[in-house]
Formats: C-alpha cells, sequence, structure tokens
C-alpha cells in the first residue's frame, strides 16, 4: 500500500489530499506555506490535519528503512525465505516488524544459545515435535552427552531452553500475550519501605491498582516519576490463563506424548523468565508512549492559546517584577515596546519601605503616563498587588493585570536579552519582558524556549525531542497565521517565519539595520542567501507597512498581486477606501458573479480568491484581535472576600487531565474540575470564563470552582 493510501485510511482523508501533501513536502515547502497559500492543491487542509500527514510520513518512512535493515540482517545470517520476506513486508506496525525479527536478533549469551553450542538443538526437537516413543528420556538424551552436557539432566535442561526461547520468541504469542496485558492485565505499584516522600507527593499510589487499559496518562507519568525517584515499585500483572492461551494457540502439549512434563516445563520457563518480563516492558513503553504524546498534545494545546492572547496595543506599560529581600524590579515601556525608564524599589519586608515605593511608582505613572500595570506573578506578586490596588484606587485610566513570568528569567539571561539591553542587568531585563509579554505575547514569548513556559504537565518526563518539535510546530503556526512586521520583529521571531530559520533571521535583521527599513517585500531578494525558494515560502507571512506597494502589508502572496489587482479593478476598489465601502464593493461583485466563475475568469482557485476578498477588505489583519482581551482589574480581592455562590470572571492559565487553573485575581489560582465543563466544551489558555465559587479552604489554600458561562 502506498504512503499516501495508508495514511489516508489512518487520518480519514482523501488519498489525493496526502499524496499532493506529500509531494509538496518533498519539494521543501513549509506547513505554514501549504497551508495558507497551496489550498487547493490539499483541498484546504490545516495546520493540525498537514502535521499530522507529515508525523505519519516520517513514521511510516522510518519504518521501512528499520525492514530494509531487518531483512538485510536475516539475509546474512542466511535465513531468509520467501514466506518470512513476505511477513516483514506485510508487517503494519514497528511492534509486529521487531516481534518477526525477534528470533533472528542478535542476542548477549543467552542460555538458549549455550545449550545450541552444546549440540542440545537436536534434543529440543524432541520436545517441540512431541513424538509418540516406547523410548525413555535417559535413551534419548544419551546421544547428546559430552564434555559440556555431562548428565541426562543437564541435557534436558539444555533442551527446554532452547524451547523456552523459541516460545518466548514466537511473533505470534508475543502480539497475542501483548494483546492481552494491554486489555486484561493488571497494573500496580506499592511504595517501598524504605523510601523517602517526606512532602507525600506519591501519596495517592503508595497503594494503587489498575486495569491496564484503563489507568490515565497523568497517572503513567506520576507513577514512573515515582518509580525514577525510587519511591514507588511497579508492576504489570497478567493471569495464567492468558499468557497460556496465547502460548497453546501455537505450541500444543500432547498428553500421550512422553515430553509433555518436558514441554510444560519449559513453557512455564519461557513465560516466567523471557515472555512475561518482556512484555511487562512492552506494556510500559506503550502507556509511556501514549502518556507522553497526550502530555505533549496537551502542551501544544496550552501553548497555542497563549501565545494566541491578544496584544494590547497602545499602552504605555509600567511591569513589576516582584521580590523581597532583593525588592521589586520596576520597568516602563512606552507602547513600542523601548524602555523609558528602570528602578528597584523595597516595599516588602525586610526593608519594609511602603510608602517610599508607593512615591516612587506614583511618580513613574506620571512622568510617563503610565496606563497599565503588569505584574508578575512570582514570589511576592499578590503583596504588589495589593500595594498597586492602593495605588491606582484613586486613577480611573490606570489598570493593572498579573502576567506570568515563566520563563522570563531564562530569556533574561539569554545571548538575544544582553544583545537587546546591553545596558540593563539580567534582573531588570525580566521586569521589561514582562512589560512587553503584555503589549504583544506573541512577540516578546517567542524568545523563550517553549518548554521554558509552564503550560503543561510533567514537561521534563516526557521524550524532550517530541516535545521541542510539538511546540515549535506550534509557535510556526501561530507566527505565521498571526504574521511578522519584517521591520520591527527580532531575530527571535523572524526565526519562526515560515522559510527563514536561525541564520537568515539575523541576516534580515543584519540587513535591515544597514539599509534602514524595507520599503518593499522584493527588497527582501537582497538579503545575503535568501534565495528564491525561501521567498516564495516567507513573503506572505512578512509584513511591510507603508511600503511602496500597499498589498505588501497584507496576507496576500506576491504570485497573486496580479489577481488581487484585476478583483480592486473589477470591484472598483482602492485599498484607500474605507473599510465598509470596500466591504460592500466586493459583495456587490460577489452577487454579479459567483467565485467559481471568477475564478476561472481569473486563473487562480475559489480558497485563494475567498482569501485575497478578505484581505482586500482588511488587510494584514490580526486574527488575535477576535479574542477576548485579558481581564484589567483595579482593586484586589484575597480569599477572604470569596463566598460561595459569588460570579467572578477569570482566565485560563493551564488545561491539564482533571481540569482547568483558573485566575480569578486572588492569590491562589482556582481549580475547575473537568466534572463542572458542559458536554463538549474545551477550554483555551487565555480564555476568559464566568466561574462560579464553589468551595474554598483557606487553610490548604484551596478554591473550587463551577461552570457558570452563560
Amino acid at each position: 500500500m502506498s504512503y499516501a493510501k495508508q495514511i489516508a485510511a489512518e487520518l480519514k482523508l482523501r488519498e489525493n489530499q496526502v499524496s499532493a501533501t506529500i509531494e509538496m513536502l518533498d519539494e521543501g515547502n513549509t506547513i505554514p506555506f501549504i497551508a495558507r497559500y497551496r489550498k487547493e492543491r490539499t483541498d484546504s487542509l490545516d495546520e493540525e490535519q498537514l502535521r499530522s500527514v507529515q508525523t505519519w510520513l516520517e513514521r511510516l518512512r522510518a519504518m521501512d528503512e528499520r525492514r530494509q535493515t531487518i531483512l538485510k540482517s536475516i539475509e546474512e545470517q542466511d535465513k531468509l525465505t520467501d514466506e518470512l520476506r513476505a511477513k516483514i513486508m506485510a508487517a503494519d506496525t514497528l511492534t509486529a516488524l521487531e516481534d518477526i525479527y525477534q528470533p533472528y536478533k542478535p542476542k548477549r549469551r543467552t542460555r538458549a544459545m549455550l545449550a545450541r553450542q552444546r549440540g542440545l538443538e537436536g534434543l529440543s526437537e524432541w520436545i517441540l515435535t512431541q513424538p509418540l516413543t516406547k523410548s525413555s528420556l535417559e535413551e534419548i538424551a544419551k546421544p547428546f552427552l559430552n564434555d559440556d552436557v555431562p548428565t541426562i539432566e543437564d541435557a534436558w535442561q539444555g533442551a527446554r531452553d532452547i524451547v523456552a526461547e523459541a516460545i518466548s520468541d514466537h511473533a505470534e504469542v508475543r502480539a497475542a500475550t501483548r494483546e492481552k496485558a494491554m486489555q486484561w492485565g493488571g497494573f500496580s505499584c506499592e511504595k517501598i519501605d524504605s523510601a523517602e516522600d517526606e512532602k507525600r507527593v506519591y501519596e495517592t499510589y503508595y497503594n494503587f491498582d489498575y486495569r491496564v487499559d484503563r489507568i490515565r496518562p497523568h497517572q503513567v507519568l506520576a507513577i514512573n516519576r515515582g518509580e525514577e525517584e525510587k519511591v514507588l515499585r511497579v508492576h504489570v500483572k497478567l493471569e495464567q490463563r492468558d499468557w497460556e492461551n496465547a502460548i497453546y494457540t501455537h505450541f500444543r502439549p500432547n498428553p500421550k506424548s512422553l515430553m509433555i512434563e518436558q514441554f510444560k516445563e519449559a513453557i512455564n520457563d519461557a513465560a516466567e523468565r523471557l515472555l512475561l518480563p518482556a512484555i511487562e516492558r512492552d506494556v510500559r513503553r506503550a502507556l509511556t508512549e501514549m502518556a507522553e504524546a497526550h502530555a505533549i498534545t496537551v502542551f501544544a494545546t496550552n501553548l497555542k492559546g497563549l501565545l494566541n492572547q491578544p496584544p494590547l496595543a497602545g499602552y504605555n506599560v509600567l511591569a513589576i517584577d516582584p521580590g523581597y529581600r532583593t525588592g521589586c524590579k520596576v520597568a516602563v515601556v512606552d507602547p513600542t515596546g523601548k524602555v523609558l525608564d528602570t528602578v528597584t524599589i523595597y516595599p516588602h519586608p525586610p526593608q519594609n519601605q511602603k510608602e517610599k515605593s508607593l512615591t516612587i511608582l506614583e511618580a513613574l505613572i506620571k512622568k510617563h503616563k503610565v496606563n497599565l500595570i503588569s505584574i508578575g506573578n512570582g514570589t511576592a506578586s499578590r503583596e504588589s498587588e495589593q500595594l498597586v490596588a492602593e495605588l491606582t484606587r484613586d486613577m480611573s485610566s490606570t489598570r493593572y493585570l498579573i502576567t506570568s513570568e515563566a520563563g522570563a528569567s531564562v530569556y533574561s539571561a539569554s545571548p538575544l536579552a544582553r544583545a537587546e539591553m546591553p545596558d540593563l542587568d539580567v534582573s531588570m531585563r525580566g521586569a521589561v519582558s514582562i512589560a512587553r509579554r503584555v503589549q504583544d505575547p506573541l512577540a516578546e514569548l517567542v524568545k523563550i524556549d517553549p518548554k521554558s513556559i509552564g503550560v503543561g504537565m510533567y514537561q521534563h518526563d516526557v521524550d524532550q525531542g517530541e516535545l521541542s518539535r510539538s511546540l515549535t510546530g506550534v509557535v510556526e503556526d501561530v507566527v505565521n497565521r498571526v504574521g511578522v512586521d519584517v521591520n520591527t520583529a527580532s531575530p527571535a521571531l523572524l526565526t519562526y517565519v515560515s522559510g527563514i530559520g536561525p541564520k537568515l533571521a539575523e541576516k534580515i535583521v543584519a540587513f535591515r539595520d544597514e539599509n534602514g527599513p524595507f520599503v518593499a517585500r522584493t527588497q527582501l531578494k537582497e538579503v545575503p542567501g535568501l534565495g528564491p525558494k525561501a521567498f516564495e515560502q516567507s513573503a506572505g507571512f512578512l509584513r511591510v507597512r507603508d511600503g511602496k506597494e500597499a498589498m505588501d502589508a497584507s496576507a496576500i502572496h506576491p504570485e497573486s498581486y496580479k489577481v488581487a489587482k484585476a478583483v480592486m479593478k473589477k470591484s472598483g476598489i482602492t485599498l484607500k477606501m474605507s473599510i465598509d465601502d470596500r466591504k460592500h464593493a466586493l459583495d456587490r461583485l460577489k452577487r454579479e458573479t459567483p467565485l467559481q466563475t471568477l475564478a476561472a475568469e481569473l486563473d487562480c482557485g475559489v480558497p485563494t480568491l475567498e482569501d485575497i476578498f478578505e484581505q482586500l477588505i482588511r488587510p494584514g489583519r490580526d486574527p488575535r484581535e477576535d479574542l477576548p482581551a485579558p481581564i484589567l482589574r483595579s482593586d484586589v480581592l484575597s480569599m477572604e472576600d470569596l463566598q460561595e455562590g459569588m460570579l467572578l470572571k477569570g482566565t485560563v492559565r493551564n488545561v491539564v487531565d482533571f481540569g482547568s487553573f483558573i485566575d480569578i485575581g486572588v492569590k491562589q489560582d482556582g481549580l475547575l474540575h473537568r466534572s463542572q465543563l458542559p458536554r463538549g466544551e474545551v477550554l483555551t489558555v487565555g480564555q476568559v470564563i464566568t466561574v462560579s465559587i464553589q468551595s474554598v479552604e483557606k487553610e490548604r489554600g484551596r478554591i473550587s470552582l463551577g461552570w457558570a458561562n452563560g
């Protein structure tokens, strides 16, 4: 079966969609470019579908590489038959492939290998074939005795070792046993008596017993961590009847044979010493892979929500990076992110310079016309919030919000931060970052390794390569969906633009620094190293504001300018007209000439034409503008203010398996358990919702929330 056919069946897509995607990926096209500018060829597959195709393609190609390696290995052993080749070629999973290869896989010195070297393979055939004979066990074994096999029992022991390995290595036996274990196996763990777990982190799993198919991903990862830290001992159990049935289907004992006891002993040895430990490893590996994939998906979804948070443009922002002993770092930036002022204040213990701090903050607000305060959510954040609330209570034009400072310290010490703010120390750079990530979360957060942005669970326990790949894909999708101003973007932001990458990003910034702002997209071709392919892939995602060509500020690709200008001519619009006038004129054109007809006239696809119409109405529109803005607050709440039944607006901070953590403006985020969500409702990080207070446990710092969003 072709890759396209296999992937289409797996992802429930049409084969021609997958085939076109594979062709374009092999031609060096990026996912964002294919999703946005090649909709006709894929029939409008989105980024998520395209990445699934890409993942499956890589998986199948890797499996075929492994298939060829296995064929070569068995051929070199001179054991490759036509039947075996056919089985290997027909294997449709990596596990099935490895099961077939198991008997031929080079092994360390096993008991069976030693027995074969001692000439006992012929005796093992007696056990496997169980012929009816009048000879005694002693008579049968006697011809196999030698210096290495001095006794009859040694001979039968070696023969049983060979049979046990043959049973354990049998592909169908392994597959059937594994299937039973995944479906009906028991997964249990207990605390190791001598282990220390002072904070009782793993208390839930001290006496844990679940069926394998019912254990949840976050439980798997927690147990793995507990085992790694030598707190928990883990077991996978399979009932005897389940593994016996799997073996007896292919190795059936003959009760009439003299070999029956030898055979049964070999079967029990195969199960206990070889098969079940291997299946336990397989089950653990499969559960871990599924749990990691799930955790990575959750992290990626949360990151996407965080990056898609709408920017708060036009604000002069004062940011506070809170602290106790070392003080609170304060930075003021203008609407472009330029640093206007910095200072350190000490309002909290041990210095307790509250009044002096209030005076300094008030002076900064007046001097720089600050209308928004951003408070980092780290140590002393709520005490700092109380300070700000007291300060701004009578300032109607100044609001504040709490901002996640996850990754700010990582960014502050990075070469990029040093290059951007060489005159500021590390701690003050963190305050600047907290200000800028309110003004444009995407532009600031791309400067941080996505793994350092705390919107997941167990991110340090999963495959780091897969995590990086998935999160990088999310950042690429969001950056290209939003578009990037080529004249203001940092190298970090440009790196994620389709077709650019780190080296070209540096070259674009260097070219801009040397030659001044870009005045046209075509000028990108003058950047050293930016060839035709890179231009094709990136041009539509790079915006040139107020340039020579008005469409350079839009998401219309230069290859479609001719079509866009023809549409403008037919509708009688210019980009200087008002949005409403352009919309009315374009709507009239669509009524007079159906899009199918117009697309045929202009020699372009309907999806591309629809995108052109949308961009001609609102060129370069930021899709984040459609989302609700962050909640700006003017006064502080404490847990003591909360009453059961109270309704509050909150912001989703993190979405995990068992629910979502919601910032409702008090020190502790509340938990909206998944059981509280209406069927089909899916929350995303950054979403603003209405919740009700269900219960407050002040001594434990826990707030339970209910759904009240309409």
